[in-house]
């Protein structure tokens, strides 16, 4: 098993080959990478790729969408808890990422991180991290909470 790093932790653990994740896990991450390929990053040249499932199964994809005036950026991961947020869905149930990266997987950022934590309602959601590679590939299975465990909240900023 290869080793993964991931927060200067080995994660190896978490690495599961794509083929033997439920389909329902499968099909969220082939929403991310379909997503990837409209990235629009002519600046870094980063393209990402994610999804949210919602607790009805909708899937809402999105990918990053760069602009010379940096702040105005978007992160595909809150590009697709948008698009969902806008049509009232706020219920998600798993999220995919997927980006290239030759050292290890790509996560959310931190304000990616902090904005998912705000929708998963206190409780905790899978995130899955692959890359866009044919198959069969590998996939960092870890979640939100894992990734942020102290996140912010209006009940612990009190």
């Amino acid at each position: 098993m290869t080793q993964v790093f991931i927060n200067g932790a080995r994660d190896e653990l978490n690495v599961r080959e794509f083929e033997s994740l439920d389909p329902s896990i499968q099909e969220l991450i082939l929403a991310a990478t379909e997503a990837r390929k409209q990235a629009y990053c002519p600046y870094s040249n980063f393209a990402v790729g994610a999804a949210l499932r919602t607790s009805d199964g909708t899937i809402y994809s999105g990918c990053n969408i760069e602009n010379g005036a940096y702040a105005t950026c978007i992160c595909a991961e809150r590009t697709a808890a948008v698009k969902a947020i806008s049509e009232a869905k706020r219920d998600f149930v798993a999220c995919a990422v997927v980006a290239q990266q030759d050292n290890g997987f790509t996560t959310p950022c931190g304000v990616c991180r902090q904005f998912l934590s705000e929708f998963v309602n206190g409780k905790d959601i899978p995130l899955y991290a692959a890359k866009p590679t044919n198959l069969p590939l590998r996939v960092l299975c870890t979640s939100v909470l894992q990734l942020l465990p102290n996140s912010f909240s209006f009940s612990n900023g009190k």
